[in-house]
Protein backbone atom coordinates (compact mmCIF):
# COMPACT_ATOMS: atom_id res chain seq x y z
CA UNK A 1 0.00 0.00 0.00
CA UNK A 2 1.30 3.48 -0.90
CA UNK A 3 1.80 5.64 2.23
CA UNK A 4 -0.34 8.75 2.44
CA UNK A 5 0.86 12.23 3.34
CA UNK A 6 0.26 11.81 7.06
CA UNK A 7 1.81 8.38 7.48
CA UNK A 8 5.56 7.75 7.63
CA UNK A 9 6.76 5.74 4.65
CA UNK A 10 8.75 3.47 6.96
CA UNK A 11 9.50 3.03 10.64
CA UNK A 12 13.21 2.73 9.79
CA UNK A 13 15.15 5.98 10.26
CA UNK A 14 16.26 7.80 7.13
CA UNK A 15 19.13 9.39 9.05
CA UNK A 16 20.92 7.58 11.86
CA UNK A 17 23.22 9.19 14.40
CA UNK A 18 26.14 7.53 12.61
CA UNK A 19 25.06 9.13 9.31
CA UNK A 20 24.87 12.55 10.91
CA UNK A 21 28.24 12.20 12.63
CA UNK A 22 29.60 12.58 9.10
CA UNK A 23 28.82 15.32 6.58
CA UNK A 24 25.29 14.46 5.36
CA UNK A 25 25.89 16.32 2.10
CA UNK A 26 28.59 13.79 1.20
CA UNK A 27 26.29 10.80 1.77
CA UNK A 28 25.87 8.83 -1.47
CA UNK A 29 22.31 7.92 -0.42
CA UNK A 30 21.35 11.49 0.44
CA UNK A 31 18.53 11.79 -2.17
CA UNK A 32 16.76 8.65 -0.93
CA UNK A 33 17.22 9.66 2.69
CA UNK A 34 15.89 13.17 2.08
CA UNK A 35 12.87 11.79 0.24
CA UNK A 36 12.23 9.30 3.05
CA UNK A 37 12.40 11.89 5.81
CA UNK A 38 10.04 14.29 4.01
CA UNK A 39 7.61 11.47 3.35
CA UNK A 40 7.62 10.79 7.08
CA UNK A 41 7.01 14.37 8.25
CA UNK A 42 4.76 15.70 5.45
CA UNK A 43 1.59 15.70 7.55
CA UNK A 44 3.07 17.80 10.38
CA UNK A 45 5.49 19.84 8.28
CA UNK A 46 3.50 23.10 8.24
CA UNK A 47 2.71 22.99 11.95
CA UNK A 48 6.37 22.50 12.87
CA UNK A 49 7.45 25.27 10.50
CA UNK A 50 5.08 27.77 12.11
CA UNK A 51 5.88 26.79 15.68
CA UNK A 52 9.64 26.53 15.42
CA UNK A 53 10.16 29.66 13.34
CA UNK A 54 7.71 31.57 15.59
CA UNK A 55 5.77 32.35 12.44
CA UNK A 56 8.73 33.96 10.69
CA UNK A 57 8.73 31.38 7.89
CA UNK A 58 5.70 33.09 6.34
CA UNK A 59 7.36 36.50 6.57
CA UNK A 60 10.46 35.10 4.85
CA UNK A 61 8.33 33.80 1.99
CA UNK A 62 6.58 37.15 1.61
CA UNK A 63 10.00 38.79 1.39
CA UNK A 64 11.03 36.28 -1.28
CA UNK A 65 7.98 37.15 -3.39
CA UNK A 66 8.78 40.84 -3.04
CA UNK A 67 12.40 40.21 -4.10
CA UNK A 68 11.17 38.40 -7.20
CA UNK A 69 9.71 41.69 -8.50
CA UNK A 70 6.75 39.96 -10.13
CA UNK A 71 5.38 41.58 -13.26
CA UNK A 72 1.86 40.90 -14.59
CA UNK A 73 1.82 37.63 -16.50
CA UNK A 74 5.07 36.21 -15.07
CA UNK A 75 5.46 32.43 -14.96
CA UNK A 76 7.06 31.07 -11.77
CA UNK A 77 8.69 27.72 -11.03
CA UNK A 78 8.87 26.93 -7.30
CA UNK A 79 11.37 24.08 -6.88
CA UNK A 80 11.39 21.86 -3.78
CA UNK A 81 7.97 23.37 -3.16
CA UNK A 82 7.11 20.98 -0.33
CA UNK A 83 3.61 21.63 0.93
CA UNK A 84 3.19 24.63 -1.34
CA UNK A 85 3.44 27.67 0.96
CA UNK A 86 5.72 29.65 -1.35
CA UNK A 87 3.90 28.38 -4.45
CA UNK A 88 0.65 29.77 -3.06
CA UNK A 89 2.31 33.07 -2.12
CA UNK A 90 3.42 33.51 -5.73
CA UNK A 91 -0.03 32.54 -7.00
CA UNK A 92 -1.50 35.41 -4.99
CA UNK A 93 0.76 37.85 -6.85
CA UNK A 94 0.25 39.06 -10.44
CA UNK A 95 1.51 35.82 -11.95
CA UNK A 96 -0.11 33.91 -14.81
CA UNK A 97 1.05 30.43 -13.73
CA UNK A 98 2.99 28.93 -10.83
CA UNK A 99 4.42 25.42 -11.11
CA UNK A 100 5.35 23.73 -7.84
CA UNK A 101 7.92 20.97 -8.25
CA UNK A 102 9.05 18.49 -5.59
CA UNK A 103 10.46 14.98 -5.57
CA UNK A 104 8.54 13.73 -2.52
CA UNK A 105 5.01 12.60 -3.49
CA UNK A 106 3.71 12.86 0.07
CA UNK A 107 4.61 16.55 0.25
CA UNK A 108 2.86 17.15 -3.07
CA UNK A 109 -0.22 15.36 -1.73
CA UNK A 110 -0.44 17.95 1.06
CA UNK A 111 0.21 20.82 -1.35
CA UNK A 112 -2.55 19.70 -3.73
CA UNK A 113 -4.99 19.31 -0.84
CA UNK A 114 -4.22 22.84 0.37
CA UNK A 115 -4.67 24.25 -3.13
CA UNK A 116 -8.31 23.14 -3.15
CA UNK A 117 -8.99 25.65 -0.38
CA UNK A 118 -7.70 28.61 -2.39
CA UNK A 119 -10.10 30.97 -4.18
CA UNK A 120 -10.74 29.70 -7.69
CA UNK A 121 -8.86 32.49 -9.55
CA UNK A 122 -5.73 31.72 -7.49
CA UNK A 123 -5.94 27.92 -7.48
CA UNK A 124 -6.38 27.99 -11.27
CA UNK A 125 -2.84 29.36 -11.57
CA UNK A 126 -1.25 26.53 -9.58
CA UNK A 127 0.06 23.26 -10.95
CA UNK A 128 2.08 20.69 -9.00
CA UNK A 129 4.36 18.05 -10.48
CA UNK A 130 6.95 15.60 -9.24
CA UNK A 131 10.48 16.37 -10.35
CA UNK A 132 14.18 16.54 -9.56
CA UNK A 133 15.82 19.96 -9.15
CA UNK A 134 18.96 18.64 -10.83
CA UNK A 135 17.14 17.35 -13.92
CA UNK A 136 14.10 19.50 -14.66
CA UNK A 137 11.91 18.17 -17.46
CA UNK A 138 11.05 21.69 -18.58
CA UNK A 139 11.99 23.69 -21.68
CA UNK A 140 14.83 26.20 -21.80
CA UNK A 141 13.94 29.84 -21.12
CA UNK A 142 10.37 29.07 -20.05
CA UNK A 143 10.03 30.88 -16.69
CA UNK A 144 10.40 34.44 -15.48
CA UNK A 145 11.15 33.45 -11.88
CA UNK A 146 12.57 30.32 -10.26
CA UNK A 147 12.40 30.00 -6.48
CA UNK A 148 13.59 27.43 -3.98
CA UNK A 149 12.91 27.81 -0.25
CA UNK A 150 14.92 25.78 2.26
CA UNK A 151 15.57 23.12 -0.35
CA UNK A 152 18.88 23.82 -2.05
CA UNK A 153 20.87 22.22 0.77
CA UNK A 154 18.81 19.03 0.38
CA UNK A 155 19.92 18.56 -3.22
CA UNK A 156 22.77 16.12 -3.90
CA UNK A 157 24.54 18.54 -6.27
CA UNK A 158 23.45 22.14 -5.58
CA UNK A 159 25.60 23.58 -8.37
CA UNK A 160 23.94 21.31 -10.92
CA UNK A 161 20.51 22.37 -9.67
CA UNK A 162 21.37 26.07 -9.87
CA UNK A 163 22.61 25.55 -13.42
CA UNK A 164 19.24 23.95 -14.24
CA UNK A 165 17.47 26.98 -12.77
CA UNK A 166 19.56 29.19 -15.04
CA UNK A 167 18.63 27.03 -18.05
CA UNK A 168 14.86 27.29 -17.57
CA UNK A 169 14.88 31.04 -16.85
CA UNK A 170 14.21 33.57 -19.59
CA UNK A 171 16.61 36.46 -20.26
CA UNK A 172 15.99 38.95 -17.47
CA UNK A 173 14.66 36.17 -15.24
CA UNK A 174 15.21 36.08 -11.48
CA UNK A 175 16.36 33.29 -9.17
CA UNK A 176 15.24 33.55 -5.53
CA UNK A 177 16.76 31.22 -2.93
CA UNK A 178 15.71 31.14 0.72
CA UNK A 179 18.01 29.16 2.97
CA UNK A 180 18.94 28.91 6.63
CA UNK A 181 22.29 30.27 7.78
CA UNK A 182 24.28 30.67 10.97
CA UNK A 183 24.08 34.26 12.27
CA UNK A 184 27.36 36.18 12.22
CA UNK A 185 26.74 37.95 15.57
CA UNK A 186 28.22 35.59 18.17
CA UNK A 187 25.51 35.78 20.91
CA UNK A 188 22.72 35.25 18.37
CA UNK A 189 24.68 32.44 16.72
CA UNK A 190 25.18 30.71 20.10
CA UNK A 191 21.47 30.91 20.94
CA UNK A 192 20.43 29.77 17.46
CA UNK A 193 22.85 26.83 17.55
CA UNK A 194 21.52 25.77 20.95
CA UNK A 195 17.91 26.07 19.84
CA UNK A 196 18.45 24.20 16.56
CA UNK A 197 20.65 21.47 18.00
CA UNK A 198 18.87 20.84 21.32
CA UNK A 199 15.38 22.32 21.61
CA UNK A 200 13.91 22.09 18.12
CA UNK A 201 14.89 18.46 17.39
CA UNK A 202 13.19 17.31 20.59
CA UNK A 203 9.96 19.28 20.30
CA UNK A 204 9.56 18.87 16.53
CA UNK A 205 10.14 15.12 16.79
CA UNK A 206 7.50 14.85 19.53
CA UNK A 207 4.95 16.82 17.52
CA UNK A 208 5.53 14.85 14.31
CA UNK A 209 6.15 11.50 16.07
CA UNK A 210 8.99 11.25 13.60
CA UNK A 211 11.34 8.28 13.45
CA UNK A 212 13.18 9.34 10.30
CA UNK A 213 15.74 11.58 11.99
CA UNK A 214 14.52 14.59 10.00
CA UNK A 215 14.85 17.09 12.83
CA UNK A 216 18.33 15.91 13.70
CA UNK A 217 19.32 16.26 10.05
CA UNK A 218 18.11 19.87 9.86
CA UNK A 219 20.73 21.57 12.10
CA UNK A 220 23.46 19.26 10.83
CA UNK A 221 22.62 20.03 7.20
CA UNK A 222 22.68 23.79 7.85
CA UNK A 223 25.99 23.69 9.73
CA UNK A 224 27.75 21.67 7.03
CA UNK A 225 26.31 23.44 3.97
CA UNK A 226 28.12 26.01 1.85
CA UNK A 227 28.68 29.44 3.36
CA UNK A 228 26.89 32.59 2.29
CA UNK A 229 29.90 33.64 0.22
CA UNK A 230 30.14 30.24 -1.43
CA UNK A 231 26.46 30.38 -2.40
CA UNK A 232 26.91 33.79 -4.00
CA UNK A 233 29.96 32.54 -5.91
CA UNK A 234 28.07 29.44 -7.07
CA UNK A 235 25.24 31.55 -8.45
CA UNK A 236 27.72 33.82 -10.22
CA UNK A 237 29.63 30.87 -11.72
CA UNK A 238 26.43 29.40 -13.13
CA UNK A 239 25.61 32.58 -15.03
CA UNK A 240 23.72 34.86 -12.65
CA UNK A 241 24.55 38.53 -12.29
CA UNK A 242 23.86 41.18 -9.64
CA UNK A 243 23.71 38.45 -7.00
CA UNK A 244 22.67 39.66 -3.56
CA UNK A 245 22.38 37.94 -0.18
CA UNK A 246 20.00 39.60 2.28
CA UNK A 247 20.05 38.31 5.89
CA UNK A 248 16.65 38.00 7.57
CA UNK A 249 15.77 37.72 11.27
CA UNK A 250 19.29 38.44 12.55
CA UNK A 251 20.85 36.20 9.91
CA UNK A 252 18.95 33.01 10.75
CA UNK A 253 17.70 33.00 7.16
CA UNK A 254 19.18 34.48 3.97
CA UNK A 255 17.39 35.47 0.78
CA UNK A 256 19.62 35.20 -2.29
CA UNK A 257 18.66 36.89 -5.55
CA UNK A 258 20.31 36.57 -8.95
CA UNK A 259 19.44 37.90 -12.39
CA UNK A 260 19.78 36.29 -15.79
CA UNK A 261 21.47 38.75 -18.22
CA UNK A 262 19.03 40.34 -20.65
Amino acid sequence: MQPNSTTPASSAPAWTDADLARNPHADADKPAKVRGMFAAIAGSYDLNNRLHSLGRDQAWRKFAVKQAAIKPGDRVLDVACGTGDLTEAFAKAATSEVVGCDFTPQMLDVARSKATRLPAPISAKVRYEEGDAQNLTLPDSSFDVVSIAFGIRNVQQPTKAIAEFRRVLKPGGRLIVLEFDRPSFAPVRWFNDLYCARVMPLTATLISRDRSGAYKYLPRSVGTFMSRGEMVQTMERTGFMNVTATPLTLGICVCYRGMVPS
